[in-house]
């Protein structure tokens, strides 16, 4: 494998095939690299307890295999249709020599959210990271083209789920916990044809710092990541071929990138490594700026 950012990943998907919601890892042509045959380990995340919402498929398998890695136990929250992507992250999860346990379910139910935090406390014994990764992704052609049950669903999937998640999961964390956020370069970009998803991931921004100057008093770390156009499942559900053909190329580095390239931001959040790193929103977006 090239040093080269340019060459590391595929550069384009052009047998890609566009998939009905929720969408699957197991049905993708060109499979995403989580980090499976290159994820290595220092064993910083010993001992801890993660939940990873959307942790069964893109940027949620790469983190949840890189925690496995580092040393924790691990969570996984996902839509039930998605069971066949998590038993393949189990695996991954299991072969690090880490427990995996497997919470489907719609965080936009507000009781669920409870249950993901009571089921991992009380299965894993404990909660040290929440990451906040699952996302409800929603297009548009013009203003008359939105759904509005589609929108509502999407900030309660986006944002509502975050906070009634953050606030469960609170008085399990203790100092040196930390929450991380999933957000994406589009809460900065905003495309014209994606406004209310980058308007929900313009409030898990604004989210993040409010939790990070809420919680610091306590310990906790709240950060964000920002991706930018990632390989994931989500993709062959949102565009033509034509546009997967060319996805990331727009980008300084000019490809699209892979979960295993988020991981290691996860990581380091997650970690004593970032410990005094709080409110941040860490950019991965082949170069894109979104400060």
């Amino acid at each position: 494998m090239t040093d080269d950012p340019r060459y590391r990943q595929p550069t384009s998907f052009p047998d890609e095939q566009r998939q009905p919601r929720p969408g699957l890892t197991s049905a993708m042509r060109t499979k995403p690299d989580h980090g499976e045959e290159s994820y290595i380990g220092r064993g910083l995340l010993t001992g801890k307890v993660a939940l990873i919402t959307g942790g069964d498929s893109g940027i949620g398998r790469a983190v949840a295999i890189a925690y496995a890695r580092e040393g924790a136990d691990v969570a996984l929250s996902y839509l039930t249709d998605e069971q066949p992507d998590a038993d393949e992250t189990r695996a991954w999860v299991e072969k690090a020599g880490r427990r995996c346990l497997l919470l489907p379910g719609d965080i936009r139910d507000r009781d669920h959210c409870n249950r993901l935090v009571e089921r991992t406390v009380a299965d894993l014994g404990g909660l040290d990271v929440l990451v906040n990764n699952a996302a409800a992704q929603t297009t548009n052609e013009g203003l008359d083209t939105i759904d509005d049950d589609e929108m509502q669903g999407a900030f309660a999937a986006n944002v509502f789920a975050m906070i009634r998640l953050a606030k469960a999961a609170a008085p399990h964390l203790r100092p040196g916990a930390a929450i991380i956020n999933t957000t994406s370069e589009q809460a900065k970009v905003a495309g014209k044809n994606m406004i209310v998803y980058a308007a929900t991931k313009g409030a898990i921004s604004s989210l993040t710092v409010g939790l990070s100057n809420l919680l610091a008093p306590d310990g906790i770390r709240v950060n964000a990541v920002a991706p930018g156009p990632i390989w994931t499942p989500i993709q062959p559900i949102a565009k033509s071929p034509e546009e997967l053909e060319t996805l990331g190329h727009d980008t300084p580095l000019g490809r699209a990138g892979q979960p295993a390239e988020l991981a290691p931001a996860y990581v380091l959040l997650a970690s004593a490594e970032g410990s005094y790193m709080s409110g941040n929103v860490v950019a991965v977006t082949g170069g894109v700026p979104i400060s």
